[in-house]
């Protein structure tokens, strides 16, 4: 992976990549991205989901990028779009 990359760009991509509105569910979405991702990509994942919940951006524009990048209504799964991006980091860590 590259060391230059733009974390809003990659965490765009990967929400818009997997959490689309073709998704069975976000769990079905995840676990299929987890089972068809290298350890490297993976762990790509982890670091720029990490770094962008450590960003300095608020915590509102956190909530409203991650929103507006994946198909997912939260009020639905009873977490807001941050505790559901430390899930999916937490779920990625258990299958490397």
């Amino acid at each position: 992976m590259e060391d230059n990359y733009d974390i809003f760009e990659e965490l765009s991509d990967f929400l818009d990549g997997t959490f689309h509105q073709d998704m069975g569910s976000p769990e079905q979405a995840l676990n299929e991205f987890i089972s068809e991702s290298s350890k490297e990509c993976l762990a790509f994942t982890i670091q720029f989901c990490q770094e962008f919940l450590n960003s300095d951006i608020s915590n509102q524009e956190k909530e409203d990028f991650i929103k507006s990048h994946c198909e997912i209504y939260f009020p639905a799964i009873g977490l807001t779009p941050i505790q559901w991006l430390k899930s999916v980091i937490e779920q990625i860590k258990e299958a490397i």
